[in-house]
């Protein structure tokens, strides 16, 4: 799995939607922690970002040595302490990046559990929604091959997941967008090849397979590239405190997607 992300945020796509800026579920949750206004909208805010991006933190659990079953009642214990409590909050919140404040946050929280040496039951009353909801909802297409991970930190595991969940999310839009157009086909054809190099994509074969000639097949790759890109940049800027940071972070998620080829 690759990304490409180098696109303005304001690039309108023809035929496939258009890049948009908005106020983001984490500058919302941001603002609403500091000033105490509005909570409901900031909590709701945070339970959508808790949603999708369970998976790097149950793939964190799971390296640091937890079963599969204590992972995933961790990993709703997790999330439903950060919806009741403070502990994105104890994180340092110079480092705006949800991902950062995040992976902090459950370092802390599994540390406190060692502390604790689970001394009640983990899980109960603090469930906010059901694994087989989250497993429903958020498949992943990433297979990382044991071999090749399991001299991994637990930290680039989250990486990895957290950039795989980014890039999933903006495809999966992007398709949407596409079967809205009448144009899925168009978007299953030549999906796997929005972030591949321009070298290695064969614009005749997709020709021959579409039915179209080869100019079009060129114009569609681009406008397509250029969509996945905005989108990309908006599921990013989702979890960033303001636009300055989100080439940062979206360099940060390419390199993270690198280093798992």
């Amino acid at each position: 799995m690759r990304c490409s992300a180098s696109v303005k945020p304001e690039t309108p796509i023809n035929g496939f939607g258009q890049a948009r800026f908005m106020t983001t579920r984490w500058s919302i949750v941001s603002s609403c922690s500091d000033s105490a206004n509005d909570e409901d909208k900031a909590q709701a805010a945070l339970a959508e970002l808790c949603k999708i991006y369970w998976r790097p933190v149950f793939a964190f659990i799971c390296r640091q040595g937890h079963s599969v079953p204590d992972a995933q009642d961790l990993t709703q214990e997790f999330f439903a302490k950060v919806l009741k409590g403070r502990l994105l909050q104890s994180a340092d919140r110079n480092r705006g990046r949800f991902r950062s404040l995040l992976l902090t946050a459950l370092q802390r929280f599994l540390h406190d559990q060692v502390d604790k040496h689970q001394a009640r039951k983990r899980g109960g009353d603090l469930r906010f929604v059901s694994w087989d909801d989250w497993m429903t909802e958020a498949p992943s297409h990433l297979s990382i091959a044991e071999n090749e991970s399991d001299n991994w930190s637990p930290e680039r595991i989250f990486d990895v997941r957290w950039a795989a969940t980014v890039v999933e999310r903006a495809l999966r839009r992007l398709g949407d967008e596409c079967e809205k157009h009448g144009r899925r086909r168009v978007f299953d054809v030549l999906s796997n090849c929005l972030a591949a190099d321009r070298q290695d994509v064969s614009y005749a074969t997709f020709a021959r397979i579409l039915g179209i000639q080869e100019p079009a097949v060129k114009n569609l790759v681009h406008r397509l590239r250029e969509r996945y890109r905005a989108l990309l940049r908006e599921e990013v800027a989702e979890t960033v405190r303001g636009e300055s940071e989100i080439d940062d972070e979206l360099r940060y998620l390419c390199a993270a997607l690198s280093a798992a080829e």
